[in-house]
């Protein structure tokens, strides 16, 4: 039998070779897509859900805080202290304080002082800068912050590696850290990106610091070590502040969130240590 010219058999061939070819085709685009979605297109949507003020939560964490500096104007102290994050209560804020080794964020002084006045936990925190030696940085923030029993441990910010080796990095770090701790009896915070924490504060030595994660637009903060506080947006909203925010959550208890603030001690010591360490 004839078909246009071509044998029933010869079409039969034409059309098993089509499908082998074109299923395994269509499967590995469909593959494709998925990957995509799921790993590149998925955070932006997330993202500009965030914009839109709908901001996707970590589960199973109840206690919320956020981060602010001058970025964030003049804040309504009460608003936030009586708002809510995800159903829960503000807990805990953290507020800019310095930079390297003479910037003072013009809001701090006014920020610490109310966030203390309206119950909330507040820490302080200094963004190193790879230019400056870490001594001359630890100095600075020993100058300017003056930590209560109640405060969070001393916060160090790194993110930036300027042109410092990762071992160099390390060093002037860790000066900070010993300074400060030197100063006030406890282990300061360390907070960094993920990828960043990585590739550069992952050493031995750092493994005795509590870690605050920066890891946006995702369900979980996927660090396989210990950490206590993960920032998880940088677009949350909140009365009392205009525009966004960064929110924060805690990883355990608010027994275990004040455990580990700072203890009760002699303030005439730890402020005879700040003036030691600024000589």
């Amino acid at each position: 039998m004839k078909h246009n010219g071509k044998s029933s058999s010869h079409v039969l061939r034409g059309r098993r070779t089509y499908y082998v070819y074109a299923i395994p085709t269509i499967i590995i685009v469909l593959f494709s897509i998925f990957v995509l979605l799921s790993y590149f297109l998925t955070p932006f949507t997330t993202r500009w859900r965030a914009l839109y003020g709908d901001i996707v939560y970590p589960e199973g964490y109840s206690i919320h805080g956020i981060d602010v500096s001058h970025h964030q104007g003049k804040i309504n102290w009460e608003k936030v202290a009586d708002a809510e994050i995800n159903k829960e209560p503000v807990a805990f804020v953290v507020i800019k304080a310095t930079e390297g080794k003479s910037f003072l964020d013009e809001n701090f002084n006014d920020n610490f002082f109310n966030a203390r006045k309206y119950g909330l936990v507040r820490g302080a925190y200094h963004f190193f800068s790879p230019s400056v030696s870490g001594m001359e940085q630890a100095e600075h923030y020993l100058h300017q912050v003056h930590l209560d029993a109640g405060d969070m441990p001393p916060i160090l910010d790194i993110e930036e590696s300027g042109n410092l080796t990762p071992e160099q990095l390390r060093k002037e770090a860790l000066i900070w850290l010993k300074e400060v701790e030197d100063c006030y009896g406890v282990p300061p915070i360390v907070y960094t990106g993920l990828k960043f924490k990585r590739s550069f504060l992952s050493t031995p030595e750092f493994d005795r610091y509590p870690f605050w994660i920066a890891r946006y637009y995702v369900k979980e903060v996927d660090y396989e070590g210990p950490w206590r506080f993960w920032q998880h947006t940088d677009l949350g909203r909140i009365d009392g502040i205009k525009g966004p925010v960064d929110f924060d959550i805690y990883n355990g208890s608010m027994y275990d969130l004040r455990h580990l603030l700072l203890p009760e001690t002699d303030d005439a010591q730890v402020s005879d240590d700040a003036q030691n360490t600024k000589e």
